[in-house]
């Protein structure tokens, strides 16, 4: 089951290719554009001539009644530009006389040439600036009139003419500024501080529906009544029965949470806001719970709907936890939540959803009946919800017909949806590198191995004596968990590095899913991991730094069974107060202790005891088959791994005593844990290992 990397999620993000900030940039170019073709269309053109060159020009220029030309020694004007250059104008026509200039057609020649320039005659528009005084207008009129220039009054100016450019502005800055205005109103902007981060789904956006998640039936069949009751509430009402205010999913990450509220937005067929817990979080007080308020009005317009909020325990952590007098900001969201959910005017047709894998940081008040009606856990599945699991990510890949996914299920046990999806991925890459044309079990094997163990480094270099070092201690490992009972079954031992630190590892698969374990099962943990640095002890007559991960699960193995499962001479009694988290081991902080100094004291002498007593019984299983230590090191030397197949071959060949079979319970608890094992004869009596 797919977490996180769901194929037929659809988009949320109905954005185009432009960004924000390239479509303002896009704007402003557009509107530079409009105002450069507003002045292009509504500024005269023309060359500018002072007043008198244009009087001196009609008279160059005069004509006869009849309009024709009249002979004269000079029909043309000079006229010199700034650049210093001289131009000869000649044949005025087209003459308009306007309120503010008047304007002509002129033939323009270069009075003096250049290399290179063309010397023709063009015509050419010219103006000149008027007067707005009627003394001005009569004597130009005079002028035209007294050598025959036909001429014409521009019309008044009209309003689009004069007003034009300035309203293209206007309109061009009143865009961008409503635009401006909804980028300062989106999410993350400084006038959106109190607005809602929630996106809005409809069923055709995600394409998830509860045949997308397999492997967590239970879960699904609970929330399953959720969409029925959404479709058919009637059924419902009519027997009195309302709909839960609120649905809690909890469980592991990587399990399926996320990908479940996909599929009940997909099913329900009503709108479906999704956010995540840190999104109410702000260091401005009040900020937070304005945006739970702005979360359910929105709602409230689009009931009935589902909001789900992801990783709640970011915004529900028990209060109290805050510095005394402060306000704190999640206190305030806290109690904003609260109230939308059940409060004096709470909200009718919105139900919350929410995921987190902390539930023991929640506040009470926020998990009681009213407001999270239905606690739905989303735990790591079996071995047939892990076939069911691979069946659904299985689709897309080509798989060899060879491939028995009940097989590979029962090779993972304890990963969930998201360790599977990765999974199958890794092996379809394997497969590809190995230019393959389906995926066979050897790839999944591998990637099985990738992803407990880390990448396999064979160029890593290590001398003669450390390999024979870590073969010895690997062989070490193995012989004493095929040694003993109520052992997980040894699949693989190398010596090849993987991962960050491991020099070589002794992988166990056990033969299924296990919910609890007896004491014997435990201190046969204790007596694996402790077997390679006895190994070395024995060999070497000196220990190295290889067993520094072993001695810390072992030491830890060995207090949990004092403290927390009453497991020692001390009694069935529990001496640690923990706020532990089921689903994330180890993210729990110890509180302070319950017990005496001299009850911690006897804590850590029976811990002690747990683990020299372990380690006489490792030495005495060593000892005694030393000739298969020696035997299984040397074919890890020349091959560097071994299936668990010819583990046990070589160790039946190699020992003369009886061979356990790993996980067989024949021996009672008390006898595995008090019966020191005895190899020295072929006969095997009650109780012996």
């Amino acid at each position: 089951m797919d977490h996180d990397n769901d194929p037929n999620q659809g988009s949320h993000d109905n954005r185009g290719g432009l960004g924000s900030g390239g479509l303002l940039w896009y704007l402003l170019a557009a509107g530079i554009g409009v105002m450069l073709i507003g002045f292009l269309f509504f500024t005269s053109h023309g060359y500018e001539i002072s007043f008198t060159d244009l009087v001196k020009l009609i008279e160059a220029c005069q004509k006869d009644e009849h309009g024709k030309l009249v002979q004269i020694e000079k029909p043309y004007h000079i006229i010199k530009h700034d650049d210093d250059r001289e131009f000869r104008y000649s044949d005025l026509t087209k003459v308009e006389i306007g309120s503010y200039e008047i304007t002509a057609h002129a033939q323009r020649t270069p009075e003096t040439s250049r290399s290179g320039e063309n010397n023709q005659e063009n015509e050419i528009r010219i103006r000149t600036n008027k007067s707005q005084n009627d003394e001005s207008e009569k004597r130009i009129t005079a002028i035209l009139d007294q050598y025959n220039i036909p001429y014409r009054h521009q019309a008044g100016p009209n309003f689009f003419k004069t007003w034009g450019p300035l309203l293209i502005f206007l309109v061009v800055m009143i865009v961008l500024f409503m635009f401006m205005m909804r980028r300062l109103n989106g999410a993350g902007s400084p006038m959106a501080f109190g607005r809602s981060r929630g996106r809005m789904y409809a069923q055709e956006d995600l394409g998830v529906t509860f045949e997308d998640v397999a492997g967590i039936n239970e879960a699904v069949e609970e929330v399953r009544e959720i969409v029925d009751f959404l479709d058919s509430s009637e059924k419902y009402q009519r027997l009195g029965g309302r709909i839960p205010k609120g649905v809690l999913l909890v469980g592991p990450p990587g399990t399926g949470k996320t990908l479940l509220a996909k599929a009940i937005a997909g099913e329900s067929g009503v709108p479906f806001f999704s956010l995540s817990g840190s999104d109410f979080v702000e260091m401005f007080v009040g900020v937070g719970a304005a945006r739970v308020r702005d979360m359910f009005r929105q709602a409230e317009t689009k009931s009935p709907c589902i909001i789900f909020i992801d990783e709640l325990d970011a915004l529900g952590k028990t209060r109290g936890t805050g510095m005394a007098g402060g306000h704190d900001e999640r206190e305030q969201t806290l109690n904003a939540l609260l109230v939308e959910m059940d409060g004096f005017d709470s909200n009718n047709g919105v139900i919350v959803m929410a995921a987190t894998n902390r539930p023991e940081m929640l506040d009470q008040a926020l998990l009681r009946p009213g407001r999270f009606d239905r606690n739905v856990l989303v735990d790591r599945p079996d071995i047939r919800g892990r076939e069911d699991i691979l069946k659904v990510h299985v689709k897309s890949v080509k798989l060899d017909p060879t491939v028995d996914l009940k097989q590979v299920a029962s090779l993972t046990s304890g990963f969930g949806g998201a360790d599977l999806a990765n999974l199958v991925n890794e092996s379809a890459l394997l497969a590809a590198r190995k230019d393959r044309t389906a995926v066979s079990l050897e790839e999944f094997n591998e990637a099985v191995e990738r992803v407990t163990a880390g990448l396999e480094k064979k160029q890593r270099v290590m001398t003669e004596e450390e390999k024979q070092r870590v073969a010895y201690h690997e062989s070490g490992h193995s012989l004493v968990a095929v040694s003993l009972p109520n052992t997980d079954p040894v699949h693989k031992v190398s010596i090849i590095p993987r991962g960050l630190a491991a020099l070589g590892y002794t992988m166990q698969r056990p033969a299924g899913d296990r919910f609890l374990l007896t004491q014997g099962e435990l201190e046969s943990r204790i007596h694996i991991l402790l077997a390679g640095t006895i190994t070395e002890e024995i060999v070497y007559e000196d220990i190295s730094t290889g067993a520094q991960n072993d001695l810390e699960r072992a030491t830890e193995i060995a207090r949990s069974m004092v403290m927390d499962y009453g497991m020692s001479h001390l009694g069935r009694v529990n001496f640690r107060e923990a706020s532990r988290n089921i689903f994330l081991p180890g993210s729990g902080e110890e509180r302070m202790q319950r017990h005496s100094e001299k009850t911690a004291r006897e804590i850590d002498e029976e811990v002690s005891r747990i683990i020299e007593k372990s380690i006489d019984t490792v030495r005495h299983i060593l000892e005694l088959r030393r000739k298969a230590l020696d035997a299984v090191a040397q074919r890890l030397i020349d091959v560097e791994s071994i299936e668990g197949d010819e583990l046990k071959k070589i160790i039946e060949e190699n020992s003369s005593g009886p061979f356990i079979v790993p996980g067989t319970t024949e021996q009672s608890r008390r006898n595995t844990s008090k019966i020191v094992p005895d190899f020295s004869d072929g006969a095997t009596s009650e109780g012996q290992v």
